[in-house]
């Protein structure tokens, strides 16, 4: 066994402990007293006893206080002084350490009782720890600072932008009151609106309806205004004059019925001074498919109409939104009360027509097919796929509102006066004077002012033998002086010819307004005589 404790002395130091930081803690070797020093002191003396403890909360007895007794007899003695004051150390030796034994052997590793009070937590600071902390709050103030500045200038960005705006509508509403606008000039507005009103293209097909139960046929033209996006069914009376191919004057009922479609278009393209691209015949059993087709149409009826196959029964009734099967629609498009004008019929006819258009495909192919599925006889000049596509473009204008339907007034006679020719015939049809092509006749408006009738048809013949297309122009209050005019310089020369043709001096012919169906415009007046 090794004698001595890590540089120390066994014999003369004990291991008495460890302090907080686990190391070993010694203090020097006291000899303890021999039995005969001990004796001296008192008879029985053990020299272990005194390494017996105290009872917690007494005090050790004090030699002075328990005196010691003579075996032989004698009075008690009291121990010496030295022996009191050796007796508590010894016997703390005793317990600490006993020699025999060696010296206690030092407590397992794992054994020991570490407690909290015996360590201390000392927190370093960490300079970089710090200098992460500050970099952050240096970065988010900056940040802060940042869109702080941003939302400064937009804010002030959106209010200078204000002021601007209101400096500009209020400087060019100066300017536009002043007239000081090149661009926006009451002169420029007047340019506007004459280029708006100018030539424009549309696309015009016929379409003829077919009674084939109760006769008679039901007339209207159905126009797409590409330049200005607006689509116009105009419903044309059966009363309209016409002329057929010879010159000879016939009415639209009668040129349907004789002329068929190819010389009915060519008499309507003659009056109207329109371009009737195809002409769509469809009779009511087709109505009565293509509405099936479409699945029904509303549309606010004016009127009751009764069943024409069950007596006493009600197919239509009067009232807004009103459905209507493919038998109820056609016999609400041709229906006609007694004393009725024909005009009233066709108004129901044009509510059908558009009722029908507002349900079906704005898609050209879906259109399409579903003119295939009616599996109609439909006109040469107009297939399938040419229908299906123009009926998709009404069909979209009807859907967004872009959309009329209009009955051309005619006069007694079937004349059609100068103020419906200004007015449906220029501003719908668009009936611009179409530059005829070599070999094609002028066209001749006729005006009847002289007060007689009669004196139109006249006038019709002598110009028909003179190589002239014939246009009925109407009546007209009566006129002393007849005129003639010119609107193209180009048609100056006709113009001479036709009065010459009519037996008119050559001073009545001036340029100015004509027709817009005719090339050149006559006003006869009381001193045409007509031979």
């Amino acid at each position: 066994m090794n004698d001595r404790y890590d540089g120390y002395d066994q014999q003369n130091y004990e291991l008495v402990g460890y302090d907080e930081s686990g190391r070993p803690v010694y203090r020097p070797v006291q000899q303890a007293p021999s039995y005969e020093q001990n004796s001296a002191y008192g008879y029985g003396y053990d020299p272990y006893a005194g390494g017996q403890q105290q009872p917690t909360g007494q005090q050790p007895q004090h030699p002075q206080q328990a005196p010691s007794y003579d075996p032989y007899g004698g009075a008690p003695q009291q121990a010496p002084q030295s022996y009191q004051a050796q007796q508590p150390q010894q016997a703390q030796q005793a317990t600490a350490y006993i020699p025999q034994q060696g010296p206690p052997p030092a407590p397992p590793q794992a054994e020991r009782d570490y407690r909290t009070e015996q360590f201390e937590f000392v927190e370093e600071p960490d300079e970089d720890s710090e200098d992460v902390i500050d970099w952050l709050k240096f970065t988010e103030s900056r940040t802060e600072r940042r869109e702080e500045a941003r939302r400064r200038g937009r804010n002030r960005g959106i209010a200078l932008v204000v002021v601007l705006a209101l400096c500009l509508v209020g400087g060019a509403g100066y300017l536009w009151s002043q007239d000081k606008l090149p661009f926006l000039s009451k002169d420029a507005a007047k340019t506007g609106a004459a280029a708006a009103t100018g030539p424009q293209n549309r696309d015009v097909i016929v379409l003829h309806l077919h009674n084939t139960k109760g006769g008679g046929t039901s007339t209207a033209l159905l126009v797409n205004n590409t330049t200005t996006k607006q689509a116009t069914t105009v419903l044309l009376p059966n009363s309209l004059a016409l002329s057929d191919e010879d010159g000879t004057s016939t009415t639209l009922a009668k040129s349907v019925d004789e002329d068929g479609s190819s010389g009915t278009s060519d008499g309507l393209d003659t009056l109207l001074g329109t371009d009737i691209q195809g002409t769509w015949r469809l009779d009511t059993p087709y109505l009565n498919n293509l509405v099936e087709l479409v699945g029904n149409i509303e549309v606010t009826t004016d009127a009751t109409v009764p069943d024409p196959e069950k007596k006493g029964t009600v197919l239509v009734h009067k009232g807004a939104d009103q459905t209507l099967s493919g038998p109820a629609a056609v016999a609400y498009a041709t229906y006609r009360a007694k004393g009725e004008p024909q005009t009233a019929q066709l108004e129901r006819f044009g509510q059908v027509m558009q009722g029908v258009l507002r349900k079906l495909s704005s898609d050209p192919q879906a259109a399409t097919t579903t003119v295939q599925t009616l599996a109609q006889i439909l006109d040469p000049s107009l297939n399938e796929k040419d229908l299906g596509a123009f009926l998709a473009k009404m069909a979209d204008r009807a859907k967004e509102g872009d959309y009329k339907s209009e009955v051309l007034p005619v006069q007694s006679g079937g004349a059609i006066s100068r103020a419906t020719a200004d007015s449906v015939v220029e501003n719908v049809l668009g009936g611009t004077v179409k530059s005829p092509s070599s070999g094609d006749s002028p066209r001749v408006g006729i005006e009847n002012a002289t007060g007689d009738k009669a004196r139109t048809e006249k006038a019709r013949v002598a110009l028909v033998n003179g190589g002239y297309t014939f246009v009925s122009g109407g009546t007209g209050t009566a006129i002393a002086s007849s005129r003639v005019t010119y609107a193209d310089a180009a048609h100056k020369k006709d113009a001479v010819e036709v009065a010459k043709t009519l037996g008119l001096p050559t001073s009545s012919v001036t340029k100015g307004k004509a027709a817009r169906n005719a090339d050149v415009s006559v006003v006869l007046g009381q001193d045409y005589t007509g031979r």
